[in-house]
C-alpha cells in the first residue's frame, strides 16, 4: 500500500507542480479512495465444464467472483503454499522429523471446498492434511508447532504431520483409505441428527482401489447419506502413475450407481462451483456424490521422495507455468482490474511475515513433558491409570 501511495503521490506532483511533502492528507485520501473505487468489485469468469456421470445437469460453466472473495482465496492459497515451503525447509534442517506429506500445488482444492461448504459442515481427509487443517481454522503457528512436536501444536505436539484436528475436522488419517468409511459414518450422524450438515470425505488416487471405499459407497447410496466423496487425483500414488495403477482412471465414475463429477482441481472457482453443486445435491436428500479433482503436487509423495525419479522436472515445471492455482487466480483478477499488483505484493510480504513468526514459535515452544504422554486418551472421563512399558510402570491419563 505504501508503494502504491508513493506512485500516486509522484504522479500528482508532476501534474500540480508541488513537491511530495506539500500534498495534504485529505488530498492523498481522496486519491486512494478514488483508486480503489476504480477497481472492479465483481466479475464473472468462464470456467471449465465438468465431466458428469449419472447427472443430466452439472455445475455452471461460469463463476461470479467478488473482489473480497478473490483476495481471500488468494490469501488462503498463498498462506498454505508458504507454510508448506517452510515445512520443507524445517524438515531438511531435521527440525521436523518422521512422516511429512506436503500440499503445495493442490491449494485450490482446499480453498475451493472451504468456500463452498459451511463452517459447521464436516471434513475428513488422508495424511496430506496441512492445507485442510488451515482452512478449517487452525492458525499457521499451531500447525508448524505440531510438525515440530511442540506443546503449542494443534494436537499438543503428539500428533505430528498426519494427525491434526479441529472442530468439524477429523484429521489427518495415516491408514490409506481408512478415512472413507469414517466419513460415511459422520454423514450418517448428520442424517440421523437431522442437522442439515454434510461430510466431505477426501482420499487420493492411490487409495481409490481400496475395497473399503466401495463398501462405504454402497452403504452411502443405500441410505442416501449426505456425503461428498472427493478423490484428489494428483496423478501419482506415491511413485506410481495412475495409468500404471488403475485399469480405469475415471475416478468420478467409480461410485457406479452414485452420481459423479470430474473437476479441474487447479482452478479454485471450478472447485468451488462443483462442490456447491454437490452440496446442494446432498442437502436435498438425493444422497452422495463422487467427485474427482484433477490436481498436481509439486513435491514428492513425502519428504523422503525427491519426486523426480518417476516424473521429469520438465513435467513439474510445465504444470507450474501453465496451471498454478495461485498464479491463475492472480492473473484473472489483474486482467479484470479487480486488484492492484501492489496489493498482491503487500499480501505476500504479510504472509511471509506470518509464517516466519509462526516458525519462531514452532522452534522455541517447549516439547510436551513426559507426564502429558497419556493425556487425552479419552474425552470427559475421570483421570485413570495407564500401564507403561511393563506392569510396574503406571502413567496417568487426564481427559
Amino acid at each position: 500500500m505504501k508503494s502504491m501511495l508513493t506512485l500516486i503521490s509522484n504522479a500528482l506532483c508532476r501534474i500540480t507542480g508541488r513537491t511530495a511533502g506539500a500534498q495534504t492528507v485529505s488530498e492523498a485520501s481522496r486519491v486512494v479512495s478514488r483508486s480503489f473505487a476504480d477497481l472492479t468489485p465483481q466479475a464473472t469468469f468462464d470456467i471449465k465444464r465438468c465431466d458428469l456421470h449419472l447427472l443430466e445437469d452439472g455445475p455452471p460453466v461460469t463463476a461470479q467472483l467478488t473482489r473480497d472473495q478473490g483476495l481471500q482465496y488468494y490469501r488462503t492459497m498463498q498462506t498454505i503454499r508458504r507454510m508448506e515451503l517452510k515445512a520443507d525447509q524445517l524438515y531438511k534442517q531435521k527440525i521436523i522429523r518422521g512422516f511429512c506429506h506436503l500440499y503445495d500445488g493442490q491449494e485450490a482444492c482446499a480453498a475451493g471446498i472451504e468456500a463452498a461448504i459451511h463452517p459447521s459442515d464436516h471434513l475428513i481427509t488422508a495424511y496430506r492434511a496441512h492445507g485442510y487443517t488451515y482452512t478449517r481454522g487452525v492458525p499457521v503457528r499451531e500447525i508448524l508447532a505440531e510438525l515440530t512436536g511442540r506443546r503449542g501444536g494443534v494436537a499438543k505436539g503428539k500428533g505430528g504431520s498426519m494427525h491434526m484436528y479441529a472442530p468439524h475436522f477429523y484429521g489427518g488419517n495415516g491408514i490409506v483409505g481408512a478415512q472413507v468409511p469414517l466419513g460415511a459414518g459422520i454423514a450418517l450422524a448428520c442424517q440421523y441428527q437431522g442437522s442439515g450438515q454434510l461430510c466431505v470425505t477426501l482420499y487420493g488416487d492411490g487409495a481409490a482401489n481400496q475395497g473399503q471405499l466401495f463398501e462405504a459407497f454402497n452403504m452411502a447410496a443405500l441410505w442416501k447419506l449426505p456425503c461428498i466423496f472427493v478423490c484428489e487425483n494428483n496423478k501419482y500414488g506415491m511413485g506410481t502413475s495412475v495409468e500404471r495403477a488403475a485399469a480405469s482412471t475415471e475416478y468420478y465414475k467409480r461410485g457406479d450407481f452414485i452420481p459423479g463429477i470430474r473437476v479441474d482441481g487447479m482452478d479454485v472457482l471450478c472447485v468451488r462451483e462443483a462442490v456447491r453443486f454437490a452440496a446442494d445435491h446432498c442437502r436435498s436428500g438425493k444422497g452422495p456424490v463422487v467427485m474427482e479433482l484433477q490436481t498436481y503436487r509439486y513435491h514428492g509423495h513425502s519428504m523422503s521422495d525427491p519426486g523426480v525419479s518417476y516424473r521429469s522436472r520438465e513435467e513439474i515445471q510445465e504444470v507450474r507455468s501453465k496451471s498454478d492455482p495461485i498464479s491463475m487466480l492472480k492473473e484473472r483478477m489483474l486482467a479484470r482490474n479487480m486488484a492492484a499488483a501492489d496489493e498482491f505484493k503487500e499480501m505476500d510480504v504479510a504472509i511471509r511475515q506470518e509464517v516466519e513468526e509462526a516458525t519462531q514459535f514452532a522452534t522455541s515452544d517447549p516439547e510436551p513433558p513426559l507426564d502429558d504422554l497419556c493425556d487425552h486418551v479419552f474425552c470427559g472421563d475421570a483421570p485413570l491409570a495407564v500401564r507403561g512399558t511393563h506392569r510396574w510402570s503406571e502413567l496417568k491419563s487426564v481427559s
